[in-house]
């Protein structure tokens, strides 16, 4: 691995769509207990099983501590593959690296600085000093070349549809508490350069609920193909979201995509609202370096929160009626894939979902081999 001193757009490099094909994806094993309840061992259930039903259709590598890979190992069957590396918390959406590809499937990684959300004073934990090495780590494991970013910026705030255009929130990438010394101009020039993007969606905000990642998109507004998103969608006008929904409807169907299109908006609607109990906030430690819960919080259940596999689409579901909707949609939408919905409360409780402890890797030249070791496993 080097670390390159151009930029992916300078060099023909793009990022893709997560509705391409992949060469496999990255978790990170929980177990911060400051975070996760009863020293996360119900955290380590659902990751579990969000890693086993992806397994189904790619390739899958866990990263974890060396005080957790056994327990990992033990609780992942053999075609999961486990490596052993320390990290600050399990949001490998944030911290992993950001993979582009170009026109003859070369891979690279862009490694991005990540602050934990908001910084020492205002972010959702710290420190986050191991997070910020995993990318160079990934890129390094998988002898992939790395472009380093010095702009603070988590995968989660970022949705592309591998032909230009790009979609974030205001909420988050313009929060002073990420990039206070660039200007919205700097951080489009930025994504641009990083990310090989023309066009740049800025919705306002993301899900209500989500206030420790600051609105990441990925509760909010995803892409199902070119042209073709699905957002995130209440009726209830005395809900907080349904303002933070509509507004992002509009701004949507005002816009085109970098191709000239104009959005196709599929409505994907919110299970009934959901908060932290009593009991659920008694079972984390406290200390000084991560959010405190309040009993009562309300939580950012999003469906919209899901992972685009090779053959299948992973949601999560919130044991609502809504969860059959949610999956009845996404098939629709997906009919190339099989929609697999996993209850993952869980994950939720550490304030995220399954997108957000995933990182997909494109398929290129680079994991030719992985891909096909993994098919083998299959």
């Amino acid at each position: 691995m080097s670390t390159l001193k151009t930029t992916p757009r300078a060099d023909g490099f793009h990022m893709p769509a997560e509705f391409e094909h992949h060469a496999g994806c990255w978790m990170t094993w929980p177990e911060r207990p400051d975070v996760w309840r009863e020293n996360a061992r119900p955290a380590q259930r659902d990751f579990a099983a969000v890693a086993m039903a992806i397994a189904r259709f790619e390739p899958v590598t866990v990263c974890a501590s060396r005080e957790q890979c056994e327990t990992a190992r033990a609780n992942l069957p053999s075609k999961i593959r486990v490596v052993e590396m320390s990290s600050n918390d399990a949001w490998t959406r944030d911290y992993a690296p950001t993979f582009v590809v170009d026109d003859f499937n070369h891979v690279r990684g862009v490694d991005w600085t990540f602050n934990g959300y908001g910084g020492p004073e205002k972010g959702a934990y710290w420190p986050c000093d191991l997070d910020n090495q995993i990318a160079a780590k990934i890129l390094e494991l998988e002898k992939i070349d790395r472009y380093k970013c010095d702009m603070v910026l988590e995968g989660g705030s970022i949705h592309v549809d591998g032909q230009g255009t790009l979609i974030t929130t205001e909420e988050c990438l313009l929060n002073p508490n990420r990039n206070p010394n660039l200007s919205r101009v700097d951080i489009e020039n930025n994504l641009k350069e990083y990310l090989g993007v023309e066009k740049i969606i800025w919705l306002k905000m993301g899900v209500h609920g989500d206030e420790d990642n600051s609105g990441h998109v990925d509760d909010l507004c995803c892409f199902v193909r070119p042209g073709v998103v699905v957002l995130t969608w209440t009726d209830d006008t005395d809900d907080p979201q349904y303002d933070r929904s509509r507004d992002a409807f509009e701004r949507l169907s005002r816009s085109h995509d970098a191709c000239g299109r104009q959005f196709k908006i599929y409505k994907l609607y919110q299970p009934e609202p959901i908060y932290f109990s009593a009991n659920e906030v008694c079972g984390i430690i406290v200390t000084p370096n991560a959010v405190q819960r309040q009993s009562g919080q309300r939580l950012g259940a999003s469906y919209v929160n899901f992972y685009i596999a090779n053959g299948g689409v992973i949601v999560p579901g919130f044991g609502d009626p809504r969860d059959r909707d949610a999956v009845a949609t996404l098939s629709s939408l997906f009919p190339d894939r099989e929609v697999v919905q996993l209850q993952t409360h869980e994950i939720l409780l550490g304030i995220g979902n399954i997108h957000c402890i995933v990182m997909q890797q494109p398929l290129g030249q680079i994991g030719l081999r992985d891909i096909t070791e993994g098919i083998k496993n299959h």
